[in-house]
């Protein structure tokens, strides 16, 4: 006996009121310097001939990603923690599962194809070119997006079927799924089987795809006789074990980790991780440890 909620309440933080002006400034800050990042990265890849190579239309899209995610998530955190208003309501929420489930499977999936890239550079450099052609490296970007596509149409639709009693309060700053699930009033069976076939089906097979491709590319780097062409392949795929290791450490965290709804505390320091301070390291990681951009950036300001 309850009645359909309308709206969600987004606990979020709890915070007084000093530190409510502090959280405001850090995610404004972090916002920003992932705006300027991310489209200065997709900005200068366009611009620069030397970036236009398959490592780099990845990087592109990755940005686009990113920059995507984070405006999904951010502004709405921003008004939350600004105006105190913590109220999202139903359709709301459910557009916010759907954009970010289809954003985060695509980056899954972009993460992969650059750590396969990576992969037939270093180990099969003769072929790269046949490989990593411009057809293929074009369909391996699409085929992330739709495998994205599939995965949040396919989440909206079993959370749409879900009732849930009002008030209803999600112990974080944005609608996730998995928290969607737990407080769902109605038999949840077949959205857990959903959430946990996604999970496991496109969150491990992306992993897999990443793992195998490292240490193949481990075992290949070893075999390397000198030592400058070891430091020379191993900076190609630092930047990206960074980003990896950020983006799945706190997915697996989040989703893949087996435990009680009392023991969900560290969620939202985690579901933070990947929200808002991955999209915004990655084109810093990137510009900072990457020569090539470095380059590319000089060479623009020159031309200017």
């Amino acid at each position: 006996n309850c009645t359909q909620a309308t709206e969600f309440s987004l606990a979020g933080f709890i915070e007084g009121p000093g530190t409510q002006v502090i959280l405001f400034l850090l995610f404004l800050l972090s916002y920003l310097v992932t705006i300027l990042g991310n489209l200065g990265m997709i900005t200068l890849i366009r611009a620069s001939p030397l970036l236009h190579s398959p490592m780099y239309y990845f990087l592109g899209n990755l940005a686009f990603v990113n920059l995507c995610t984070s405006t999904i998530i951010t502004p709405r955190i921003l008004v939350g923690v600004l105006l105190g208003n913590k109220g999202m309501a139903y359709a709301g929420c459910m557009a916010q599962v759907f954009t970010f489930d289809l954003f985060v499977i695509t980056e899954c999936f972009l993460l992969a194809t650059m750590a396969y890239d990576r992969y037939v550079a270093i180990c099969h450099p003769l072929l790269y070119p046949l490989v990593m052609s411009p057809e293929r490296c074009s369909r391996l970007v699409t085929g992330s997006y739709l495998l994205g596509l599939t995965n949040s149409v396919g989440q909206t639709i079993s959370m749409s079927s879900l009732f849930f009693c009002s008030p209803s309060t999600i112990n974080l700053f944005f609608c996730d799924i998995s928290v969607l699930v737990s407080l769902s009033a109605s038999d949840t069976s077949l959205s857990l089987v959903i959430l946990r076939t996604s999970s496991s089906l496109l969150g491990v097979t992306s992993m897999l795809v990443v793992l195998v491709s490292y240490v193949t590319i481990i075992s290949t780097m070893l075999s390397i006789s000198p030592a400058e062409g070891k430091c020379k392949a191993f900076s190609t795929c630092a930047s990206h074990l960074t980003t990896v290791s950020t983006f799945y450490g706190a997915l697996i965290f989040m989703y893949l980790i087996p435990r009680s709804d009392t023991s969900r505390g560290g969620d939202k320091w985690a579901s933070v991780l990947y929200t808002v301070v991955t999209p915004m390291l990655n084109p810093l990681i990137y510009s900072l440890r990457n020569q090539e951009v470095k380059e590319a950036w000089r060479r623009l300001r020159k031309v200017k």
